[in-house]
């Protein structure tokens, strides 16, 4: 499950991710794993987080898979779209659990200025796991996302954001599909 060559790097959402968060418990299992430090979680601004992204990749010495979550997944894609290729070219693979819809109507206003998300292909393996009824994002818009970016999707019946408020503490399921991805990844590498 856990690949010692590999370099994993926690992106949070909205309001970063709490001690009981998934994010966090991945975070203490997997060795040598950090997490993005930004400005600030709670007044997100698009320049910083994807500055501190950049910074934060150039940092890292090997592979890297990314675990992101919310807003951390479009952080990551819009980044990704006008990324130097040598950090991307450092990117093995990336796990994007419930990714905010920050076009949607009813969008937070501090998530807002995140739009427009980024439509390119993405330029690493990636995999997207969102749910039937999570309120940041419709199962619709997740697969539309998910199209989008020429990656394959995981839509997970009824479990919500997929983060402490919906139950998602450890969420050992998820570590099926990062090793999965990873798998993967090391077969078009």
């Amino acid at each position: 499950m856990v690949h010692p060559t590999i370099e994993y790097l926690i992106l949070p959402g909205w309001m970063g991710s709490g001690s009981d968060h998934w994010q966090s418990h991945w975070q203490a299992c997997l060795p040598g794993a950090s997490r993005l430090s930004v400005a600030s979680w709670d007044l997100p601004q698009p320049e910083d987080w994807q500055a501190a992204l950049s910074m934060h990749l150039r940092q890292l010495k090997g592979p890297v898979a990314l675990i992101a979550h919310s807003l951390g997944c479009i952080n990551l894609v819009n980044w990704a779209a006008q990324a130097d290729a040598s950090l991307l070219a450092n990117i093995r693979a990336a796990l994007l659990v419930a990714p905010a819809d920050v076009e949607r109507p009813d969008c937070p206003a501090a998530l807002q200025p995140f739009a427009p998300i980024q439509r390119a292909p993405l330029p690493f393996p990636a995999l997207v796991v969102g749910s039937t009824n999570d309120p940041a994002a419709s199962e619709a818009r997740v697969r539309d996302l998910a199209m989008s970016w020429q990656v394959p999707q995981v839509i997970l019946s009824e479990v919500g954001h997929i983060n402490a408020a919906s139950g998602h503490h450890c969420w050992e399921d998820g570590w099926v599909w990062l090793d999965a991805l990873l798998a993967q990844s090391r077969e078009v590498a």
